[in-house]
């Protein structure tokens, strides 16, 4: 038999138990191990195992369990990987104490590394691997009032209450999605930070197009779309002074693959990399793909502004010169043509009164 969740959220606001991720860690090879042989690895019994896996249908994990065979993930885990990771970054890294440790925090074991090149390379990465968090966000935020440094990463195994935009809940299965907050440090004000969230789209698009990803989009302000479903989505919070210095995290959730028990969950139309891409990328190489590119696309922000990337996004965005519906705060829709961005990010709209711009709403197609 195979056990799926049952009706509601996907793990919001639980977490696993220690002897549950020890035994899904077993698990993660796809091969059936019996209950005894789990037990005797463990130091346990067999109803203590049986317990353990009892629930883990409802973070999204399909969990296969066959008389006489034993139990065997449905879909296996691809666990993310440091020494993975560090072979795609491509750098000499020093491993050192996990940031956790240094800011005197008490979290769930982690592992950690700090990746150095020179500035014209990917930059400097403080990489911590979380089994489980609430909010990777939330977590680096915290992290980042406590001096963290900028390059700081958390990449999330199981993301509990992740967050999107307009407070919306992201879904995510263990090992179905990527999921991770990167800190990033500039010298500038808030003010000077507008089209950010769009740059990082610019950022994403062009590390999936290195996988051969294709028809990859971009919905203003940061849904990254492919087909009609959303492929993942941008959440950027910052910290600071409008006059400089600010601190910025950036929340990345990714669909690597989409299971049909997932999908039901999410409640709109999703799409997922396995879709996009010939043969998907593993998420480590992924995650230093994006990295990589996240660090380029940066740093030419904190040069440039978002004008210099305002034609590239424009490329991309799914819309262009397509007629919207923008949907306002205060309940309140506006009918126009998408014409692209402006040099700071807001949505331009072709309306009966002439061209508008808006900085916030949700956009939606409507028919022509």
């Amino acid at each position: 038999m195979t056990i799926r969740p049952a009706s509601g959220e996907l793990g919001v606001g639980r977490t696993l138990q220690p002897r549950t991720w020890q035994l899904l860690e077993i698990l993660a090879d796809g091969e059936f191990h019996s209950g005894e042989a789990l037990a005797q690895r463990l130091g346990v019994s067999r109803a203590t195992v049986f317990n353990a896996l009892a629930d883990v249908a409802g973070y999204g994990v399909a969990l296969q369990r066959i008389r006489g065979r034993g139990y065997r993930l449905a879909h296996p885990w691809q666990q993310l990987e440091r020494d993975e990771i560090v072979r795609w970054l491509g750098r000499e890294n020093l491993l050192m104490e996990p940031l956790a440790n240094r800011l005197g925090e008490q979290t769930t074991p982690a592992k950690s590394l700090v990746m150095s090149g020179h500035p014209k390379d990917a930059g400097q990465f403080d990489i911590e691997i979380l089994p489980q968090a609430a909010s990777s966000n939330t977590l680096l935020l915290q992290r980042a009032t406590l001096g963290a440094p900028g390059g700081s990463v958390l990449a999330v195994e199981l993301q509990t209450a992740g967050r999107g935009r307009m407070g919306r809940t992201w879904h995510s299965g263990l090992g179905t999605a990527l999921t991770f907050s990167l800190l990033w440090r500039f010298d500038c004000g808030l003010n000077a930070l507008s089209g950010l969230s769009l740059a990082v789209g610019v950022a994403m698009v062009r590390a999936l197009k290195t996988f051969g990803a294709q028809g990859v989009r971009l919905k203003w302000p940061n849904d990254i779309l492919s087909g009609q479903g959303k492929l993942g989505g941008v959440l950027i919070e910052a910290q600071g002074d409008m006059l400089g210095p600010s601190a910025v995290v950036i929340g990345v959730g990714l669909n690597c693959d989409l299971p049909a028990n997932l999908a039901r969950q999410i409640g709109r139309p999703a799409s997922a990399l396995d879709e996009v891409c010939a043969v998907a990328p593993a998420r480590n190489r992924l995650l230093a793909a994006i990295l990589q590119e996240l660090a380029r696309v940066l740093r030419q922000f904190a040069q440039d502004g978002f004008a210099a990337l305002r034609g590239e996004w424009e490329q991309y965005h799914a819309h262009q010169d397509s007629p919207v519906r923008l949907q306002l705060a205060d309940g309140s829709t506006v009918n126009g043509i998408a014409r692209g961005v402006s040099d700071s990010g807001e949505l331009c709209l072709e309306t009966a009164q002439g061209v508008r711009r808006f900085n916030s709403g949700e956009v939606g197609g409507r028919q022509r």
